[in-house]
């Protein structure tokens, strides 16, 4: 029992983040919600690689991911580090801020295209 740490304020900047923070996964969640009342995304995965995560968008289950919302490991431009890209690997928006990517894209509006 004497070996037992507790650890308060975990400061996450010191090492380098695989996966999305408290935050952004927040943010896609209530995007994600808000969707679902909707009745145009159904289900969702998560995507795991050495350059990127994501967050991928089903409007069926066993069909491609109509949208992914990625976040770029190692971002080459500093607005690559968030991207919105559809089924065919296109980028639809881009931004280095998450909050504002799903702020400012009109959600509704993006259809799928047979």
């Amino acid at each position: 029992m004497k070996n037992i740490k507790l650890i308060i304020n975990n400061d996450i900047k010191k090492e380098k983040v695989k996966f999305f923070v408290k935050k952004e996964l927040k943010c896609i969640l209530n995007l994600y919600a808000r969707m679902v009342s909707n009745g145009t995304w159904k289900d969702y995965s998560f995507s795991l690689g050495s350059k990127e995560i994501s967050f991928d968008v089903y409007q069926r289950a066993s069909d491609r991911p109509i949208l992914r919302i990625l976040k770029n490991l190692k971002p080459i431009y500093y607005n690559d580090k968030f991207l919105i890209k559809d089924k065919n690997g296109n980028i639809l928006k881009r931004s280095e801020d998450l909050d504002q990517l799903i702020d400012k894209t009109s959600w509704n509006n993006l259809r799928l295209i047979k």
